[in-house]
């Protein structure tokens, strides 16, 4: 086989860049260990910002979203027993985030690329990168137990973490940052109904909290928790009687709790490599970089990622600016590492750290009181959280 990109990992990121393309008309193929089922059965983020909307509408697959999904203007902190709105479009210019489900996000590309004929390879297995420095790329993989072969112009690695992108670049040209965290996020997906309109997050002594949601009748919520902690210890009742103790009172008492129809934990890190790119394959996403959910960043910064490289492929399908690509890590870092520290920064304001004395926890109390008290300070928090401009590539 022969295709202009290859990409490895059918996520939302992977899915996302090759609808782009496909539209671009640029070939893809793309590359995935898992099942479909499975892709579709992880659970994660479900706060869109504004640049990642408007490039799910320019892939054409922003309709169901528009139609289901949450507009918020704003989010609120919960901290010594009372509530602060951070009045997102007020304080941005107009800009809002929209509640929308990684899932949902993931089933509205898949549907597309089968709808446009595009080809995805579910459930492959050992895939190897060739030739990423000198000659043409390609890749070889199993499928139903035979060898397969796939040449291409470029290789998108798409493939998260543990994937196989990342690790196929040799180590030493590869500058490691990470931070783990000593704690999780235990969270909890239920039919209820929001406990608000909008997200609280929740800074109390016993630890942090978050009350999010996926639609009107359908809720999430974490809890810190450390980091060894078993799901099977938190059995429903507990969960909810540990949220209610860390809402203000007039909160939880507004708190509807039913049985959980998901539970996991979330270990947290902070994660980047430099650079994100090794001749002919791109890093995008937790390939690449991993934030700690508390600033809603991680798939809004892979599509930051997919928004660089398509735009930067583009001008090389269509205008021959092939320098354009060694220019892709740069761009994508610059964003990256101001969206690492807003997630850095509210972390350590609103989690309870086991090393913690009086002065530090004083000094966060403090810090809270002052963004939340100061115009300038709810507007750094607003533009950080409705995301920072994608970077025009020229």
């Amino acid at each position: 086989m022969k295709t202009s990109v290859a990409i490895i990992g059918a996520g939302p990121s992977g899915l996302l860049l090759g609808q782009l393309l496909h539209k671009a008309g640029i070939d893809t193929v793309i590359l995935e260990r898992q099942s479909p089922d499975y892709v579709l059965g992880r659970i994660r983020a479900g706060v869109l910002e504004q640049g990642m909307t408007d490039l799910l509408r320019e892939a054409g697959v922003g309709a169901r979203m528009d139609r289901e999904g949450l507009v918020h203007d704003g989010f609120e902190l919960a901290f010594d027993g009372r509530r602060e709105r951070i009045d997102l479009k007020s304080l941005t210019g107009g800009k809002t985030v929209m509640i929308y489900g990684q899932t949902e996000v993931t089933r509205d590309l898949m549907e597309a690329r089968e709808a446009t004929g595009g080809v995805t390879h579910y459930e492959v297995s050992d895939v190897q990168l060739h030739n990423l420095k000198d000659g043409a790329p390609y890749l070889t993989y199993h499928k139903d137990g035979q060898a397969q072969r796939l040449d291409c112009d470029y290789i998108a690695g798409c493939d998260g973490y543990h994937g196989v992108s990342r690790q196929s670049i040799p180590a030493d040209t590869l500058k490691v940052f990470e931070r783990v965290y000593p704690f999780g996020w235990l969270g909890v997906l239920a039919d209820t109904p929001p406990v608000a309109e909008e997200l609280i997050y929740a800074s109390h002594p016993r630890g942090f909290a978050l009350c999010s949601m996926r639609s009107p009748t359908r809720t999430r919520y974490y809890v810190q928790v450390d980091a060894d902690e078993k799901v099977e210890d938190w059995p429903d009742e507990r969960f909810w009687s540990e949220l209610k103790a860390r809402l203000p009172a007039d909160t939880a008492a507004n708190l509807v709790t039913g049985p959980s129809i998901e539970k996991s934990i979330a270990p947290l890190r902070s994660f980047v490599v430099e650079p994100m790119q090794y001749g002919k394959l791109f890093l995008l996403g937790d390939a690449a970089h991993i934030v700690p959910p508390t600033g809603a960043k991680g798939l809004n910064l892979a599509a930051s990622d997919v928004s660089t490289l398509y735009r930067i492929l583009l001008k090389v399908y269509r205008e021959g600016r092939n320098e354009l690509l060694e220019r892709y890590s740069a761009i994508c870092l610059r964003r990256i590492w101001k969206a690492e520290r807003f997630s850095w920064w509210m972390t350590g304001l609103l989690h309870n750290f086991p090393d913690t004395d009086a002065f530090t926890a004083r000094m966060r109390q403090t810090e809270l009181d002052y963004f939340v008290g100061s115009e300038a300070g709810r507007t750094s928090i607003a533009e950080n959280y409705v995301g920072l401009p994608y970077e025009p590539i020229e």
